[in-house]
């Protein structure tokens, strides 16, 4: 395969790219660099008009994977939001449309589409350089808070900060650079279902952080003056929960979260379980350990099954406010140094796959699985007993390094340090998302059926020499909205919330997420996704309602995802219309009246939300 024309002026191929990311541990993702209006490689001149003042370049934009890639655009980082609106009323008056763009840490093509050209009329904005101020907005006498926060704001400094003054949340998404705007308008989610005899102290919830949001400030049309304005929209205010999970198809500023009193949690670890018990069929014999059984436990659990493994990485988090004897106590977040930068020989496996050895996936599985087993328990047995490949990755100074960084099975701290794993230094994959809503008694039927079929599909695809995946399944389980939790009285969910409560099953408490990761540009891939995505859609509809998971892969064809007219003009909004109420239609029509010109869209979006 020819190299990528841009590695003539210095630039990496994608395929270059990941190889090389993964041959440093997964680290390093470059953006082509940053070109200032009047250097010799600028277009010829910025767009003519923009407000005076903005800090105004063209910046290539790449997505976490890497495979959303556009040329240098127009890009400006402004420092106040009235810059934001100045912004956007210039671009309604020169016909242009304008995407917030936060750390890129997405799959969906919700900001901008693979290979948008350099003339483009679109200018991105920046959130992440100013937009970032934070503040305790109120105290309450229940032990909540409330915390003012701009959106270009990561995620990470928002937790921190709201531990810093003792507040935190249930759950949150793994990564740390997300920017807070970003999180919100996917309805960006954790891992967390009351554990049986829970009941949640005040501020905290199981559902989405857009389901914290008690009020936001976003850029509004106002017909009477005739120009976009900033609007500051309460929680129990109409049209609130249309913006709660926008997609990109508006532009939020700031946003008003609530908060609860921080706990600490015990993060423990199990490499032990055989996914056959794991996730065996519902009515499994006493004493078999299920993940409903974890789940009921703690409240808190996540299984990560490398491809053509068998027993997963399983972790629980149970609120424990005393550190146990046998806990590690952390004191910051990121606690998994082995998976943040792959060892060396680890990474330079990785970069054969990427170069074209994809039928070394079922090693690859298993190298990944063994170097979790040793980092996280210290036993080498597995890798003594297995074969001269396995041992030529694993060789005796990984293990020695492993070993000489201590033990991470147990680990003990504040919410934020246990809840935050996933470094950008983390090797970049693909992958797909679907949240499963059912009952919670239905939990384990949901993921005996999926890993049934998973591991079946696997199996039929690598007899054809076919090894699509290359990373793992992630599944978690959440809670669903309950805008109670923001303690505004009459809030309402968000309307395109994968966990919106369905109004006619209020017995539906419960979603199972699932991910599929596989590194970028394996072949057979979006077919083999295609192949889930059928048959997920496909589960019994009187026990299951499948969604997408807005910011990850869907509407797969064979050959692309976001492409199959049929997922995005009819599953998707009829999973979003299924038990009646305000949702799909309503949430479509609220963010058109918002912006009827289109100014904060793109044509992906204008077509989704049709």
């Amino acid at each position: 395969m020819a190299d990528d024309p841009s590695d003539q002026d210095g630039a990496l191929s994608r395929r270059r790219l990941l190889a090389s990311s993964a041959a440093a541990g997964g680290a390093v993702w470059l953006l082509r660099g940053l070109v200032r209006p009047g250097s010799a490689h600028a277009a010829p001149g910025a767009p003519p008009g923009l407000p005076a003042g903005l800090d105004v370049y063209q910046r290539a934009y790449e997505n976490w994977a890497g495979e959303i890639r556009t040329d240098e655009l127009w890009t400006c980082a402004p420092r106040t939001p009235q810059e934001v609106l100045d912004v956007v009323n210039w671009a309604y008056g020169a016909g242009w449309t304008v995407r917030a763009q936060g750390r890129r840490h997405g799959w969906a093509p919700l900001t901008v589409a693979d290979g948008t050209p350099a003339a483009t009329r679109v200018i991105l904005l920046d959130t992440t350089a100013y937009l970032t101020a934070m503040t305790v907005d109120g105290q309450a006498a229940d032990g909540s808070a409330t915390v003012r926060v701009q959106t270009g704001a990561s995620l990470e400094s928002l937790l921190a900060f709201a531990g810093a003054g003792g507040y935190g949340v249930t759950a949150a998404p793994a990564p740390g650079d997300l920017s807070v705007g970003g999180a919100l308008a996917v309805g960006a989610h954790g891992t967390a279902v009351p554990a049986v005899g829970e009941t949640p102290s005040p501020g905290h919830g199981y559902g989405s952080l857009s389901n914290l949001v008690t009020e936001l400030t976003a850029v509004v049309w106002d017909g009477g003056a005739g120009r976009y304005v900033l609007r500051t929209v309460g929680r129990a205010e109409p049209d609130c929960d249309a913006l709660l999970t926008h997609l990109g198809r508006s532009l939020v500023t700031e946003a008003v979260l609530r908060v609860g009193a921080d706990v600490n949690l015990r993060c423990r670890s199990y490499l032990d379980v055989p996914a056959a018990e794991l996730f065996a069929a519902p009515g499994a014999p006493a004493g078999t350990r299920t993940l409903a059984g974890f789940v009921d436990g703690t409240g808190r659990a996540e299984a990560i099954w490398f491809a053509f493994t068998d027993k997963p990485w399983l972790k629980t988090w149970a609120v424990t406010p005393d550190r146990p004897l046998a806990a590690r106590a952390v004191s910051g977040p990121y606690n998994y140094p082995f998976s943040d930068s792959l060892p060396e020989p680890v990474a330079r496996l990785a970069g054969d796959l990427v170069s074209g050895a994809w039928a070394s996936a079922p090693l690859f599985g298993q190298v990944q699985y063994l170097l979790a087993k040793v980092a996280l328990t210290g036993d080498i047995t597995d890798v003594l007993l297995s074969g001269t490949l396995v041992q030529d990755v694993l060789t005796g100074d990984v293990l020695t390094h492993l070993l000489l960084d201590g033990l991470r099975s147990d680990l003990w701290g504040a919410s934020r340090n246990l809840l935050e794993y996933v470094r950008p230094t983390t090797l970049r994959e693909t992958a797909n998302g679907y949240a499963v809503l059912v009952r919670r008694a239905d939990l384990q039927w949901v993921v005996s059926r999926f890993a049934d079929f998973y591991r079946t599909l696997l199996a039929q695809y690598a007899a054809r020499s076919e090894y699509p995946v290359n990373g793992q399944v992630e599944i978690r389980v959440t809670g669903l909205e309950d805008p109670s939790v923001c303690g505004v009285p009459g809030a309402r969910p968000p309307l395109l919330s994968a966990l919106r409560p369905r109004p006619d099953r209020p017995d539906v408490d419960t979603a199972v997420w699932i991910d599929i990761l596989s590194l970028p540009a394996t072949p057979a891939l979006p077919r083999f996704y295609r192949d889930v995505e059928q048959f997920l859609l496909g589960l019994d509809g009187e026990r299951a309602t499948v969604r997408v998971e807005w910011s990850k892969g869907w509407a797969y064809t064979d050959t692309a995802a976001w492409s199959d007219q049929d997922v995005l003009t009819g599953a998707i909004p009829d999973s979003h219309r299924a038990g009646g109420g305000p949702g799909w239609d309503e949430a479509v029509a609220v963010l058109g009246r918002l912006d009827p010109h289109h100014v904060l869209s793109s044509p992906f979006l204008d077509a989704l939300l049709s």
